[in-house]
């Protein structure tokens, strides 16, 4: 007897023409980044681990989108970061305050144990030479909290495209603290998963109406094979984001 195969799901993603036009009147063009450093891009992959995504068919209907732009920006000379929950995380009084108890302990477990690769959701395409990272926030970017920034200020990035999960949470806040930090942000639109369409599209209008582009997987391999490495490499030395 055959296991049928877990349940996956898309979001019906949408952002409003009124956000477009008001861009559009503002800027002149729907989206402020119309190419990328391909040398100094990086596809920031959010807490894609079996705490989210085996309850959650929105996260495994985002796997192969989010493999794609991984092999699209590594075959473009970007980089890949793959960004779990710290592991020796503690449940902190606010946690267990905010949470209570059993639920704040469970967060703070959430990111399991072991090397980071090996925590990662299984069908994810991992690649040597892809940064691995541990985050103690729900941001991926917040000063302190997260070994991220220091990873990619060696590698030189300075536009980050968020994926992963959860839209409205980790991901929404790694997209705000990123582009507090100076970095050019896109978010990939299909690539990340939320509970709900609600709550995924409140995050997609929020991070196109003030923080950074938001754009489907298809747009930016687009994006990525048209634009030109104007670095010339990969790893040169980081530049200023101020």
């Amino acid at each position: 007897m055959s296991v049928a195969e877990p349940e996956r799901r898309e979001h019906r993603w949408r952002i409003d023409a009124r956000e477009y036009d008001r861009h559009e009147q503002r800027r002149g063009r729907r989206f402020a980044y119309e190419t990328v450093d391909q040398c100094r891009t990086a596809l920031v992959v959010v807490d894609m681990i079996p705490f989210f995504v085996d309850h959650n068919p929105y996260c495994r209907g985002v796997v192969p989108n989010i493999n794609r732009l991984a092999g699209a920006v590594r075959a473009a000379g970007g980089h890949v970061a793959w960004v779990v929950p710290d592991a020796e995380a503690v449940a902190s009084v606010w946690a267990i305050e905010f949470y209570g108890s059993t639920v704040g302990a469970r967060y703070a477990e959430s990111g399991g144990s072991g090397p980071i690769r090996e925590r990662l959701w299984p069908a994810l395409d991992v690649c040597d030479g892809d940064i691995l990272a541990e985050k103690s926030a729900a941001s991926a970017f917040f000063p302190g909290r997260s070994t991220l920034p220091d990873l990619l200020a060696e590698r030189g990035a300075t536009t980050v495209v968020i994926a992963g999960t959860v839209t409205n949470v980790c991901c929404e806040s790694s997209a705000r603290d990123a582009s507090t930090l100076g970095y050019r942000v896109v978010m990939a639109a299909d690539a990340c998963a939320a509970l709900d369409d609600e709550s995924h599209n409140a995050t997609l209008r929020t991070i196109y109406r003030s923080f950074g582009d938001v754009r489907p997987t298809d747009e930016v391999v687009v994006l990525m094979d048209s634009s030109p490495s104007v670095s010339g490499r990969a790893g040169d030395a980081p530049v200023s984001l101020a």
